[in-house]
């Protein structure tokens, strides 16, 4: 009795108000940071006007970041934006791009999760007949497949089964009817968890299937504690049986680790089934309540032996500062592969603590390849220049390029921002269009007929750059034409943007949009 009144607490939505709010830790640890800062600000001022030769200093300091900018690797939209707030304010910009350049706060971080990418690099085999097979078909599927082995432990396998899902309520109604069948484990890992209907089910069955014996283990981005969740809701959901931790939780210490947040979308049961998509676990995903008009997502199913991929995923991100992580005892054996399975599937992942672009290393080598069509759906468009150049010379050199983004936006900023990238755009020949009914969170690539990207990576910088983040790319399986179909039937609910529809946009967009641009890449 006593287990069924946490499950019914842990589900139902928390009233919001102003003393809820003043009184939350959300409200405690914001303070705390904004007079970290304002600390500092104060002493800038202070010492500035105090002490005259500083300013000689200062600006020593400030060339010297400046020619770290021009040697470093970053990518040139960023530099430019560092390089502007440098020039408006050079104590504090230089002091902030040092900090953020220097890793001060996470290292750690960095250092234990390259430990995990380390111990696992080889936990999964290649099949080689399956790389073989693609090596003189013109895909460069095969090259792709390299780059990812380079990257982490990302195999590319067939006999897997993919099940495209066009809404978050299908993908909803599966996710429920497939952790019921679970025997051994349920491993979940979403950015996003709320409290509410959807969450109330999901949890109803983790709760059952935890009395039943089978590991159920739930990972969520520590945002949500600001946000959705009380900060103690992993200790609650243990007192269920379900084993819980919060990724990189937020404290009261301005620290640069706060800007890589986990934004995967990840449910693995058994080995045997594995989901991965936009849509994360809040009833608005499912449209249970409205927020943005009516919300457009996607996401896929695996039944078959690619679906270890996302156990990896899932165990790499929870065994962050485990002392005796382990990986044998849930990858297991492979599973029987699918044999009516058509085609190719390569889960794979993203770490803003490596080298890599991942996300948009394949998003381009889709661009770059194709020779007929790439459609895209995207909730969000901030570019750099590399994606920007790959997105018009696909359009230019004859590639039907069509982009679906959100009519009604979530984030005002970022929409006005999104559509400063139009003009250059649509001069090049690529065609974009705005969902009219609401808002577009799906993030998909689908290229002719042949290849597709289902997952949770965003055409944005935090994506791109910032976020823990995972899709599946598939080649050649059955259901392409059922995600091209969802592309065109989505795109009849479309209005398309013109250079006359840009001529019409809200004097707000027109000034926010270019003012936002100049730190694009820090949104």
């Amino acid at each position: 009795m006593e287990n069924e009144e946490n499950v019914v607490r842990l589900a139902k939505p928390r009233k919001k108000g102003i003393l809820r709010l003043i009184f939350s830790r959300f409200f405690v640890i914001a303070l705390l940071l904004a007079l970290q800062v304002a600390i500092i600000v104060v002493a800038y001022v202070f010492f500035m006007d105090k002490v005259p030769y500083l300013v000689g200093v200062v600006r020593f300091f400030s060339l010297i970041m400046v020619l770290y900018l021009f040697n470093c690797p970053m990518d040139s939209s960023a530099k430019l934006t560092w390089m502007f707030i440098i020039a408006i304010a050079p104590l504090l910009g230089t002091g902030f791009l040092f900090f953020t350049q220097s890793n001060l706060g996470h290292r750690v971080e960095q250092e234990m999760f390259k430990k995990q990418i380390d111990l696992t690099k080889d936990s999964l085999e290649q099949p080689m007949n399956v790389i073989r097979g693609l090596e003189h078909d013109g895909s460069g599927t095969d090259d792709l497949c390299r780059y990812l082995k380079r990257s982490g432990c990302f195999p590319l396998y067939d006999h897997t089964e993919v099940t495209y899902f066009p809404s978050g309520e299908e993908k909803f109604k599966a996710m429920l009817e497939e952790m019921e069948k679970a025997e051994k484990f349920i491993f979940m890992e979403y950015f996003i968890v709320e409290e509410g209907y959807m969450w109330g089910r999901i949890l109803d069955v983790l709760t059952r299937k935890a009395k039943e014996g089978v590991e159920v283990r739930v990972m969520y981005d520590g945002m949500c504690e600001m946000s959705t969740l009380p900060a103690d809701y992993w200790k609650l959901l243990e007192k269920v049986g379900i084993r819980s931790k919060p990724f990189s939780p937020i404290k009261p210490f301005v620290s640069t680790h706060y800007n890589y947040r986990d934004h995967r979308k990840i449910l693995v049961i058994d080995n045997k089934v594995a989901f991965n998509g936009g849509v994360n676990l809040a009833d608005e995903y499912i449209n249970r309540i409205e927020r943005f008009g009516h919300w457009k997502d996607t996401a896929v199913m695996l039944k078959g032996p690619a679906v270890r991929s996302f156990t990896l995923l899932f165990l790499q991100m929870w065994n962050i500062g485990e002392k005796n992580p382990d990986y044998d005892t849930w990858l297991g054996e492979e599973e029987a592969g699918q044999k009516d399975a058509q085609g190719y599937v390569m889960p794979y992942g993203d770490s803003p603590l490596d080298e890599y672009k991942v996300g948009e290393t394949v998003y381009m080598d889709i661009l770059n390849r194709a020779t007929d069509y790439v459609h895209i759906m995207t909730p969000y468009l901030i570019l750099d220049d590399e994606l920007e150049t790959a997105l018009k010379y696909a359009a230019q050199r004859g590639v039907d390029v069509k982009m679906i983004l959100p009519g009604i936006p979530d984030k005002k900023i970022v929409y006005a921002l999104a559509k400063t990238h139009y003009k250059e755009l649509l001069e090049a020949g690529v065609q974009i269009y705005e969902y009219t009914p609401g808002f577009v969170h799906a993030k998909v690539f689908i290229s002719d007929d042949t290849k597709a990207v289902v997952g949770t990576i965003n055409l944005d910088y935090r994506s791109l750059y910032h976020h823990f983040e995972c899709a599946t790319y598939l080649y050649k399986t059955a259901c392409i034409p059922e995600i091209e179909a969802d592309f065109q039937e989505t795109l009849t609910k479309c209005r398309e943007v013109t250079r006359e529809t840009i001529k019409k946009e809200s004097l707000f967009t027109k000034i926010a949009g270019p003012i936002a641009k100049l730190v694009a890449p820090l949104l």
